[in-house]
Parts: C-alpha cells; sequence; structure tokens
C-alpha cells in the first residue's frame, strides 16, 4: 500500500524504521516543526524528522498538518492510508475524511487512551499492555481496532525497556495490517465500559512524597519515567533531587519516618506510607549529572 506516516517521537521514529524497509514505506513523512530543546533553549528536530532524512524520505514540518498547504501535499502523494503513530497533535476534519487513518496506539485500547500510555500503565501496576492498530476517528483514541498485541510488564520494566518491546510489536501489527490491504481488516468497536485515560504527564506526576504514598508506588513512578522524563524529589533545604532509578523494599527497625530521606544508609532511603522505603539507586542533583545516588549522599551528607 503506499503510504503517508505522521509522527513525532522516538517511539514513531522506531515504527518508521520498521515500516520504511517493508513496501509500504512512506511517499511522505510529516512531523511537527522544529521546537527549543534542552538548557541552551537550540532548536532541535523532531525524532521521526531525524529518522526520515536518515531513511532518505520525503520531509514535511507544518505548522499545522490541518492547514490547506500541509492536507494538498498529503494528498499529492496519493496515499492509500495515512499512519499515525504518537504525532502529539490532534487531526481534524476534512483531513480525518479525506483518506483511511490508522493508528499504532501502544496500549490494550480502551484502556489508557490519550498521550501517555506507557507511562500510566506502568505507574497503574498493569500486568500488560500492548499495542492497537485501529482507525482513527475525532474521538480521543475511540475509533474502532483492527489489530492487537499484547505484551507483559515485567517487575523492572522502565519507560525505556517496555517501549522497546513495543515499538517492535508495533511495526509488527503496522506491517501485518497494510499487508492485509484495503477491505482486509475487520475493525470492532471498543468497549467504552473499559475506557481509562492517560493524561500527560505533569509535575505532580513526577513528585515522589514517601509521606503521601507507598514504596511500590514511588517504584512504580520512578519505572515509569525513566529514562526521558525522571522523577523528583524535594529535599528539605527546596532543592529538587532527579531520581532515576529506585528500589521499594519492606520496612525494617531503624528505617527513617514517613516522609523523611536518611542519607546514612548504605544507598538513601526514603520513609514511605505503609511502612516501606524506597531506595535510591541513581540521582541528578540540581544542575548536576546523573550519578550514583550512594556517592551522591557521601558528597551531599558532608556539606
Amino acid at each position: 500500500m503506499r503510504t503517508v506516516y505522521l509522527g513525532t517521537s522516538p517511539f514513531a521514529a522506531a515504527v518508521l524504521h520498521a515500516l520504511a524497509a517493508t513496501p509500504h514505506r512512506p511517499a511522505l513523512v510529516v512531523t511537527r516543526p522544529d521546537r527549543p530543546r534542552g538548557r541552551g533553549r537550540r532548536l532541535a528536530a523532531p525524532p521521526v524528522a531525524d529518522a526520515a532524512r536518515e531513511l532518505g524520505l520525503e520531509l514535511d514540518q507544518p505548522a499545522s498538518v490541518n492547514d490547506e498547504p500541509a492536507r494538498a501535499r498529503i494528498a499529492a502523494a496519493s496515499p492509500d492510508a495515512l499512519i499515525v503513530c504518537a504525532f502529539g497533535a490532534l487531526i481534524k476534519e476534512p483531513l480525518l475524511s479525506d483518506h483511511e487513518v490508522l493508528n499504532v496506539h501502544p496500549s490494550l485500547l480502551p484502556r489508557w487512551r490519550g498521550a501517555a500510555p506507557i507511562e500510566r500503565a506502568i505507574m497503574a501496576g498493569d500486568a500488560k499492555t500492548g499495542v492497537c492498530i485501529m482507525r482513527l476517528t475525532a474521538g480521543l483514541d475511540t475509533g474502532p481496532v483492527a489489530l492487537r498485541g499484547e505484551e507483559p510488564i515485567e517487575p523492572r520494566d522502565t519507560y525505556g525497556t517496555l517501549s522497546e518491546r513495543l515499538e517492535g510489536l508495533g511495526g509488527r501489527l503496522l506491517i501485518k495490517a497494510l499487508d492485509a490491504g484495503p477491505g482486509g481488516l475487520r475493525f470492532e468497536a471498543q468497549d467504552e465500559d473499559g475506557a481509562t485515560y492517560a493524561e500527560k504527564i505533569t509535575a505532580e506526576d513526577r513528585a515522589l512524597d514517601g509521606a503521601l504514598e507507598d514504596a511500590a508506588t514511588l517504584e512504580r513512578r520512578v519505572r515509569a519515567l525513566s529514562p526521558h522524563i525522571g522523577a523528583a524529589l524535594t529535599l528539605h533545604e527546596g532543592q529538587r533531587l532527579g531520581v532515576w532509578a529506585a528500589t521499594a523494599r519492606a520496612g525494617e527497625p531503624g528505617d527513617p519516618a514517613v516522609g523523611e530521606l536518611d542519607l546514612a544508609q548504605s544507598r538513601p532511603a526514603l520513609g514511605c506510607a505503609g511502612g516501606g522505603v524506597l531506595l535510591l539507586d541513581e540521582v541528578q542533583p540540581a544542575g548536576g549529572r546523573r550519578m550514583d545516588a550512594a556517592a551522591w549522599a557521601r558528597g551531599h551528607a558532608g556539606r
């Protein structure tokens, strides 16, 4: 099938690589404009733009994919299908009606519709997640589903490890859908009773507060936000400490009080609600680099 691919994120870039190696190689790739990133706020291209250039694919970065010039460029590519994967912007009419639009969504719909399905699945302690190939409609990931594949969430999975497996699964399912050709897929409506929503990650979602939550919940939060966003702990002096890896364990005699961070143990230990502790494994002090948490604690305690 002749395709046009719309995507932005690293997840979408990985799926694009899989698609480009097939007879369904996109005639056009559409992604978001370059944006300032990092401390220096330098303009940086989206991962899909970098992937398209690496693969030698025609690329468009319109301010809005719904504007007439962007729609005209898509139409000029004469696609049999538009493929959408982690594009990060709403696709509206008349673009939705002008083409068959397939979406690669990394969850088991209707669970975790929305912007952060992988993170929310880990945070919630789900035993499994997956990828769905669905028809894109005006609702938020509400369209009918043609294909789905499951993937277990392992006890030590981070966003990075789980996302990598889902990228491979998403690429395989997408190619299977395109190989089926026009009319070769059977779409089934989602069960609205099972719908949950994966809201964007906020500063509140990143916070690690042992006074409010148990150690297992905080560990899942750290894993869900690593290695791309990062959780954060507010120290007594008001500074924020980034936390990239941590381990929950049951409470023991001599553990810190709930909400207290103990730097005297072999690893920094945060006392948590429910009696357990969160052991910090890898941290990032404000303005610094990621480092071993025990080494940070020794330096911090010596101030």
